[in-house]
């Protein structure tokens, strides 16, 4: 029987710490984390209101302004959560979508409920955390937090900003037996009156009205159901060789999850657990777990200890040195926005990255590099080169808006994570890669022409 004894208490932390003196539900306010099966903040809430003897009220609110996000974000959030409202209500737990600004929402819906506790999920982005710190102002109950998304929780494997992954993968190896644990099959004891209304999506939709000049994508179906099918692909299909083939982009080796688990749809620990159980050769498990646990878990470590992770100010001191003695270096080549987000560059492999981007919604991963360093080489300074990558990967990608979108382009750009290499023009002693170097790791031809369309 798992009990609460059994949750480890690592995995939460108080952000608001009060004796819960009301009786109401414990109230999860789900965001990052939008599933219903395989999620450590559920089962917190559960165990926690099992606990006080309470119903449990799940709570996701909807911001109509969350920066950068537009039809193809909107579409594939929204018939997400109609599965996990679906799915939760099978369990006999309550759902309700709060709409507008989440602090002001989730806080009304608290004290209309006379809610015990508000259960979180961990998010190291700002936006996230301004939204926790306004209601924690807001609100006389305890607050809780779970980190639901990685293995080991953020706060927990380190207290400081990691200087790379050789830092931080002994620490998350060390304490993989503690966390890597099964999750439990849980019921409430305690259940609402059951609401016989589900929520009108389309009509949300029609009230968020998102700009819909970037289309929702057909390869990629949103929710869990279609995360755990898109898994066991991956695991029959594509695991074995997956440590050879991940890195060249002409072929299908790469894990396609990053959408799934960006928006909490699948739970990458769900992705451990069936990597490990597989019989894929041994280098192909250790490449895809690194991948998705010591690189994942360094993304959320540096956007948490480092509050500039999105600009130049975030960059190591040597990098921003290089880029000081580089910064009026000439360019060969300079293009607008306008230019680079209608792929009009000079370079066929640039402009078929950036189609492949705007077209299925994701980038092959080898080539997000390539894309993000001539984004550097072919514009004035190193902050526009930022900017317009942010911009770009924010708004065309499933897996935008993300702790691994923003140090990936903070290392393509700025070094985050990387050293110093030989030094050359406008680069300085950031790592390069050039057209030439592309054609040496795989068919560039074929991969331009499957883009170009």
């Amino acid at each position: 029987m798992f009990s609460h004894n059994s949750f480890n208490k690592h995995r939460v932390r108080e952000l608001k710490g009060r004796n819960i003196t009301h009786r109401g539900p414990v109230v999860y306010w789900m965001s990052r984390d939008q599933r219903a099966t395989d999620n450590w903040a559920l089962t917190y809430s559960i165990l926690k209101a099992n606990e006080l003897k309470v119903p449990l009220s799940v709570v996701f609110a909807l911001s109509p302004s969350f920066p950068s996000a537009n039809l193809r974000h909107y579409d594939f959030l929204i018939k997400g959560l109609a599965e996990v409202e679906q799915k939760l209500k099978s369990k006999g737990i309550s759902f309700n979508l709060l709409q507008g600004e989440p602090a002001e929402q989730v806080w009304k819906f608290g004290e209309r409920a006379e809610a015990s506790l508000i259960i979180s999920d961990f998010d190291p982005l700002f936006i996230k955390r301004k939204w926790k710190n306004l209601l924690n102002q807001q609100i006389n109950i305890p607050h809780h937090e779970v980190d639901a998304h990685n293995v080991v929780p953020c706060w927990y494997v380190s207290q400081k900003l990691e200087f790379g992954a050789h830092t931080i993968r002994p620490k998350i190896k060390k304490l993989l037996s503690t966390f890597l644990t099964e999750f439990p099959d849980l019921s409430l004891q305690f259940k609402n009156e059951p609401n016989p209304h589900l929520t009108r999506w389309h009509e949300v939709m029609g009230w968020l009205n998102p700009s819909n000049d970037v289309k929702p994508v057909k390869n990629f179906i949103p929710g869990e159901k279609a995360a755990h099918e898109a898994l066991n692909d991956f695991i029959t299909n594509r695991l074995n060789g997956y440590s050879v083939r991940r890195n060249d982009p002409t072929l299908n080796g790469q894990s396609n999850l990053s959408p799934y688990l960006h928006f909490g749809q699948l739970s990458a620990q769900r992705v451990a657990f069936e990597v490990l159980k597989s019989s894929a050769p041994e280098a192909d498990k250790q490449a895809l777990l690194e991948e998705l646990i010591v690189r994942r878990e360094l993304s959320d470590n540096f956007c948490y200890y480092n509050p500039a992770y999105s600009n130049f100010s975030g960059f190591p001191d040597w990098a921003k040195e290089t880029h000081r003695i580089h910064r009026f270096d000439v360019r060969e080549y300079l293009y607008t926005l306008q230019e680079f987000e209608l792929a009009h560059t000079h370079d066929p492999l640039w402009n078929a990255a950036q189609l492949e981007l705007m077209h299925t919604g994701k980038m092959h991963g080898y080539m997000r590099m390539y894309w993000a360093k001539k984004i550097l080489e072919w514009t004035t300074c190193p902050e526009e080169a930022m900017r317009f990558a942010i911009y770009l990967n924010d708004k065309y990608s499933l897996d935008g808006r993300d702790p691994n979108g923003y140090t990936g382009i903070a290392w393509s750009i700025g070094g985050v994570h990387d050293r110093a290499w030989p030094e050359r023009p406008i680069f300085g002693k950031i790592r390069y890669m050039n057209f030439d170097g592309c054609k040496r790791k795989f068919d560039v031809g074929k991969y331009i022409k499957a883009n170009l369309r």
